[in-house]
């Protein structure tokens, strides 16, 4: 059924601006959620009337008038819809209304199918938008690892930089499969884009889930000054160099972040909303790990020696279709279970290639790296040579508190005569793939120095 509509939502892009052609689908997809029972949808304006072409107007004028009904009964909706349906063409846009209102719920309510239906969307947006698709969507086995790791079962769940919503849907996916309640968690973030903002909104409220989304940049606005998170999940944008920056921010507790990276700036923000007990989750590029440039290397030693870095993993490439730039987890814990110590995962050799330029992680790999985590937090831990190690603050100093994985796991070492040629092939492409990248990404670094110097 997915693949269906979402072929049959083709037949509107010819006649929507591409960067609004989500917005359409997607707000029918939840005008479709809306209609079937959730929320007061008046006579003349549900689904049924709106398929039979019954009522005043144009299609796309009763589903604007329709929206805007929605949006006034429920104050947690308001400016969220979109009201964009009048000007397109209606032959089409009848086509998909009538393709949407066919989704088969096979026994299973309404809200779980209309959410998969919109998580699917939401997918395929973001791999035919490319770089611009990273603005609103993490890869599901990415959110997956997070939660399985963070373990969100109760209390605040907090997203600075929320997208289209997707953590706070897995966080409550993790606590319904673990017999809780969607009540036992609490939701809020923020997101900068609008367009983005509403798709958040749509999407918690297909999945059920009441939350306090706030429309703000988060460095210029907090808009949750006061929170004190149980569970943060973040994916903040890589290297984000136009941001607004104040160096007297209080946030700024373990150094000043460089006006050219926002990196430790999400970083620090995130340790400033986690609670007394509060873990952190959050995706970040692999120069995070390692770069010494305009300070970074110091707000980084001082997150390690106030006891904060509870885990870094390295991922493999290419699980994000909108960035090549390699990624990285670090995960933060206020309450750590093991003091004075780092566990470095090493997931590089992980995954599995779903096409020629996606891979995503298995369901066996994030219970690997999760199982492992829960072990080092249990005081459960055994160093297993090329995949984790558990490392002192001391070792770590002895590294610059430099914090890639690759440095401190060291490497499998096979049985001799054990390792088929093809295989170490591989295994040393790799090896050699990773300095090669270190060795641009420093290259780059000098490059921009010695321009600045030559201004």
């Amino acid at each position: 059924m997915d693949e269906v509509l979402w072929k049959a939502a083709a037949k509107l892009r010819g006649s929507v601006d591409a960067a609004r052609y989500k917005d359409f689908v997607l707000g029918l997809v939840f005008l479709k959620y809306a209609s079937d029972g959730a929320l007061p949808v008046p006579a003349g304006a549900r689904w049924a009337d709106l398929a039979a072409a019954s009522g005043p107007g144009t299609l796309g004028e009763r589903i604007d008038a329709a929206m805007d009904t929605i949006m006034r009964a429920d104050p947690s909706l308001d400016g969220a819809l979109p009201k964009i349906f009048a000007g397109v063409d209606q032959r089409r846009l009848a086509d998909l209304v009538g393709l949407i209102g066919q989704v088969e719920f096979g026994g299973r309510s309404a809200r779980d199918v209309l959410g998969e239906v919109y998580e699917y969307f939401l997918e395929r947006f973001a791999r035919a938008e490319g770089k611009r698709g990273g603005e609103f969507y993490t890869p599901s086995s990415v959110v997956r690892l997070l939660v399985e790791i963070l373990e969100p079962f109760k209390g605040r769940v907090y997203d600075p930089c929320c997208g289209s919503g997707g953590m706070f849907v897995q966080a409550e996916r993790f606590v319904l499969s673990h017999r809780g309640r969607l009540d036992d968690i609490a939701v809020y973030g923020q997101e900068a884009n609008e367009r983005t903002w509403r798709l958040a909104r749509m999407n918690l409220a297909v999945h059920g889930i009441a939350g306090d989304i706030r429309l703000a940049d988060t460095f210029a606005e907090d808009a949750h000054p006061g929170i004190e998170a149980d569970h943060v999940l973040a994916n903040p944008p890589f290297n984000m160099s136009d941001w607004y920056r104040d160096a007297g921010d209080p946030r700024w507790r373990y150094g000043v972040p460089p006006a050219g990276n926002a990196n430790f700036a999400w970083m620090q923000h995130i340790v400033s909303k986690l609670g007394p007990h509060g873990r952190a989750g959050v995706v970040m590029a692999n120069g995070s790990m390692s770069s010494r440039q305009s300070g970074e290397g110091g707000i980084r030693a001082a997150l390690v020696e106030a006891d904060l870095v509870a885990c870094v993993v390295a991922l493999p490439d290419r699980l994000f279709r909108s960035t090549p730039i390699p990624a990285c987890l670090w995960f933060l814990d206020r309450n750590k279970g093991m003091p004075g110590r780092v566990l470095f995962v090493d997931a590089r050799d992980m995954g599995t290639m779903v096409d020629r330029t996606e891979r995503v992680l298995t369901g066996d790999d994030i219970a690997r790296i999760a199982g492992a985590y829960r072990s080092w937090r249990a005081h459960d831990h055994t160093d297993v040579p090329g995949f984790c190690h558990s490392a002192s603050v001391d070792e770590i100093r002895s590294h610059d508190h430099v914090l890639t994985p690759g440095r401190y796991v060291g490497t499998a070492e096979p049985d001799a005569g054990d390792e088929p040629a093809a295989d170490r092939v591989e295994r040393l492409t790799k090896e050699l793939l990773t300095h090669l990248e270190e060795s641009a990404r420093l290259d780059q670094i000098v490059r921009t120095e010695l321009g600045r110097l030559d201004g």
